[in-house]
């Protein structure tokens, strides 16, 4: 008979952290769970410590390929999946004991829910890694489906090792595809596209570790590029679908890494109208051809869209706080983007 859940595990020379992921697998309260690890042509002790896991624990399984990368490895491990629910974890990460119980039970109290999530430890050292500390700072602060579908502009509005999903989206809706970008990001933003609910458990279950060596530190599908050109190839898309293309789309910030961060806007037919500042000097000008605005001096809400692309956090809730101010409504007359 099938599991409840199966655990896809991609492995490639993880033998320093992988003991402890797996040992937080088997140590769950919850017991009706496979476990695929996928070992990506591992050359270091990885596995003999598959091979003495799988023989001690018979719902462990071992599947072996050839490298092929990350994206290759998490397609192998859904295509051996059984179970209805699919649980993503990464070999230098680890499970709090009641992180299966607690999403399956959630998953089967709230069927519109197809993804769930939940919020997570972070594992590294703050002051070396404060970017990541950061952001896993800003994504437990997404909650609520509403709050994870209007912030996925910003960044990925969820921890991929924390997520367990309904394994019907897949056929749905794909899997993860090696598009040179950010490939749990992409998978996000299509699915988010196509209706699908995301909701995370406000309980950290997942310890998120930061080691000097993750891909997302190393490969350049994760450069900063990589995630402009993921974010603004579903931006577009969703601009086209929810804006009136009479509105003038202003852009909320005007300097040259917010510039190049949405060139790519224009690629997939999405023009601005202009920019709005709050620096003097730019006020009144026009850059690139674009006016420049004051945030006091832009259209009515009905008349414009605003895009919030300021990427400091802080000056974001301040930027959001003062469109809300101004009677404009996040989904409707605005977004932030970061």
């Amino acid at each position: 008979m099938a599991p409840t859940v199966s655990v896809v595990l991609p492995v490639r020379n993880a033998a320093a952290t992988l003991g402890r992921a797996l040992a937080s697998v088997c140590s769950q309260s919850f017991a009706d769970w496979e476990l695929l690890a996928i070992d990506d042509g591992s050359t270091d002790g990885t596995p003999a410590l598959l091979a003495a896991a799988a023989t001690g624990d018979p719902r462990i399984r071992v599947l072996t390929t050839p490298p092929a990368g990350l994206v290759g490895a998490l397609e192998a491990g859904l295509a051996a999946a059984r179970a209805p629910l699919v649980a993503r974890l990464d070999a230098d990460d680890e499970c709090r004991p009641e992180r299966f119980a607690q999403q399956v039970a959630f998953l089967a109290a709230h069927p519109e829910i197809g993804v769930c999530a939940t919020r997570v430890v972070f594992g590294g050292d703050p002051v070396a890694g404060r970017g990541y500390a950061l952001h896993v700072e800003w994504t437990n602060t997404l909650l609520t489906p509403e709050e994870i579908a209007l912030n996925r502009f910003v960044e990925s509005p969820v921890a991929h090792p924390s997520v367990m999903f309904r394994r019907e989206l897949v056929a749905a809706h794909g899997g993860y595809r090696a598009t040179g970008w950010p490939e749990d990001y992409e998978l996000w933003l299509r699915w988010l596209e196509a209706g699908v609910r995301f909701a995370k458990l406000p309980t950290p279950l997942v310890v998120w570790h930061d080691p000097p060596g993750r891909l997302s530190r190393t490969h350049p599908d994760y450069a900063d590029a990589a995630f402009a050109a993921c974010k603004c190839h579903y931006l577009a898309r969703w601009l086209r679908t929810h804006v009136d293309p009479a509105r003038p789309l202003l852009l909320r910030g005007s300097g040259k890494p917010t510039r190049r961060r949405f060139a790519t806007l224009a690629e997939h037919g999405i023009s601005l109208a202009g920019y709005v500042d709050i620096a003097p000097r730019k006020i009144g000008t026009r850059i690139g051809g674009l006016p420049v605005y004051s945030p006091d001096s832009v259209p009515p809400a009905g008349d414009c869209f605003m895009l919030g692309a300021v990427g400091t956090r802080g000056a974001r809730e301040i930027i959001r706080a003062e469109l809300r101010t101004q009677g404009r409504i996040e989904g409707r007359d605005f977004l932030m983007v970061a």
